[in-house]
């Protein structure tokens, strides 16, 4: 390792800096060139510059390679100056991105106005079991009704909570003392009349890149699992202004990739045998376990649509820039996304209502409308169904379910002109950028294959990366024509990536069970809908849910507990 304050550690800055003056190149031709200048101990020759060519897959003239060498030895400061700064892990680029350019802003909405549906007056269920399992929907009548108090629920919760962890491995710190006050001053807010809507009293858990004062945020990584950030994430204050009650920090992958954490491996509550996927890993199984009325996930690839398949939860992934990411650890700054994971489709929407909107401190959290109950005309509604290798699938399975529910069902081509998983190399640098530091001091404990991203990517040239987002810009302009002809499209799994870098909002529901290696797990459904069109989404998926509703439905966890 060479040593910055060193004659060849000088010599290498030098060489950077007089590089990237002259444009020539990107950051991988420029350390090999520096790498070789090291090891002659002396200045650049044009030798060096033509050995190094082939990295970058650029090839100079002699003239080229002359003034590149001679322009290497002369400057030393700007690349010190930066790496002299330092950067604390909230500070984002000066850029964002937009899913919708030239859209014009719109104005401020309102939020907490969503209802749930009417249904007939529900009495509380006679176990505890029961009651733990039932949507938002159900859980807000029995609050509302004072039926149940929200201090009774919050520690059923608890409990719920204490008793599978060590089955499931979702928890990473119970905020009892939180959890408590908030449930006590709900119970006294509802009994005064003082109702804030259909979460008021209802505990969540929220996934730990969400911070909240006074307990720790660990980013599921054993470097900060001691770490308490002074700042309330804008999605936990929303929660708390709507009367949600905060019981517990949930695992996710280390920074945010897979079911691996410090605490171990989160598991699925369906076969515990299999992990719960990730990294919305404890987010998806204590939803779907009924240790949580709801969870609060985030995605930048695939993490709340994964563990809400394994775990046959409901997640929904909103459009890029509907929920602020304010107080939570950025992964992609590009890429990242908030959503909730439950039990039933309208409880996603309840959630959003109250989660949705600019904040002024997420510079891409924007302001759109959203309402629900939906008002959707079935007969209105198309759903696209991909072709497989060019065959039409409209006639099958799924597709037939949402026929018979009055949808219009055409066969779509899903995007394919552009290589979307060479795209998502701007993951990789984003993250590479954000967690610089890691890999410049060969950090890698519990990081799970991240360091091998860091390093990858601390490689990848500048040129390469905007030429990329080029590229997603001609894969958003091919989604937009999509949406022209569909509102919504049933996902056959290959989309995932694409329609993570156009933005647009994706939900997955459990329709029923199938088996796996002896073993009935969900069998789940995956919508995906226009940008910003997330209630026209979820009015299909609840019609869809509706049909093949099943209360008793619910991972045999017990079972599973009893059995060790």
């Amino acid at each position: 390792m060479i040593d910055p304050g060193s004659s060849a550690g000088v010599r290498r800055r030098a060489v950077l800096k007089a590089l990237t003056g002259l444009g020539i190149g990107g950051p991988t031709l420029h350390r090999a060139v520096a790498a070789a200048a090291e090891e002659a101990g002396g200045p650049v020759t044009p030798d060096m510059v033509q050995n190094a060519e082939w990295i970058a897959g650029i090839e100079f003239t002699e003239d080229e390679r002359i003034q590149v060498a001679l322009a290497a030895a002369e400057s030393l400061d700007d690349f010190d100056a930066l790496r002299d700064v330092e950067i604390d892990y909230d500070v984002p680029p000066a850029f964002q991105f937009n899913p919708t350019p030239g859209a014009a802003p719109a104005e401020e909405v309102a939020r907490n106005r969503a209802v749930a549906l009417p249904s007939p007056p529900i009495e509380r269920p006679k176990n505890d079991d029961d009651l733990a399992f039932l949507p938002v929907s159900r859980l807000a009548s029995l609050l509302r009704s004072r039926k149940v108090s929200s201090v009774e629920l919050t520690r059923l919760y608890l409990d719920r909570l204490k008793r599978f962890d060590p089955l499931l491995k979702c928890v990473v710190t119970l905020t009892e003392d939180v959890a408590l006050r908030q449930a006590e001053a709900a119970d006294a807010e509802i009994a005064t009349g003082r109702y804030r809507g259909p979460l008021h009293g209802v505990p969540w858990g929220a996934k730990d890149l969400i911070a909240h004062p006074g307990h720790p945020t660990t980013w599921g990584a054993p470097q900060f699992k001691d770490r308490v950030l002074d700042v309330k994430a804008t999605v936990a204050r929303r929660l708390e202004e709507a009367g949600a009650v905060l019981v517990a920090k949930l695992s996710l992958g280390a920074l945010a990739s897979g079911d691996h954490w410090h605490g171990g491996v989160t598991r699925n509550p369906w076969d515990p045998r299999q992990g719960s996927s990730g990294s919305s890993a404890g987010s998806a199984a204590a939803a779907a376990a009924g240790l949580v009325g709801f969870a609060i996930g985030s995605e930048t690839m695939g993490s709340i649509v994964s563990p809400s398949r394994v775990c046959g939860c409901v997640g929904l992934r909103p459009t890029f820039g509907r929920v602020s990411r304010h107080g939570c650890m950025s992964l992609a700054w590009t890429l990242d996304k908030l959503g909730p994971l439950a039990r039933s489709v309208e409880d996603c929407a309840l959630v959003l209502d109250a989660i949705h909107g600019r904040d002024g401190l997420d510079p891409t959290a924007v302001d759109r409308p959203f309402a629900w109950p939906a008002t959707v005309d079935a007969t209105r509604i198309k759903v696209g169904v991909p072709t497989v290798e060019g065959q039409p699938t409209d006639d099958r399975g799924d597709a037939r379910a949402l026929r018979a529910l009055g949808f219009e069902v055409v066969s779509i081509d899903l995007p394919s002109r552009c290589p979307a998983g060479a795209v998502a190399l701007m993951l990789g640098v984003e993250a590479a950028a954000m967690f610089d530091d890691f890999a410049r001091n060969h950090v890698e404990e519990g990081l799970n294959g991240w360091p091998e991203t860091f390093r990858v990517h601390q490689l990848t040239p500048a040129v390469e990366y905007l030429r990329a987002a080029r590229v997603r810009t001609l894969l958003m302009r091919d989604m937009t024509r999509l949406f022209k002809d569909v509102d919504v499209f049933l996902s056959r799994g290959d989309d995932l990536i694409v329609t993570n870098l156009t933005g647009h909002p994706s939900v997955t529901f459990p329709v029923g069970l199938r088996e796996r290696e002896g073993r009935m797990v969900p069998r789940t459904v995956t919508l995906t809908g226009g940008l910003y069109e997330e209630s026209t989404l979820l009015a299909v998926a609840q019609a869809y849910e509706s049909a093949v509703a099943d209360p008793t439905r619910r991972p045999p966890i017990g079972k599973f507990l009893a059995e060790g």
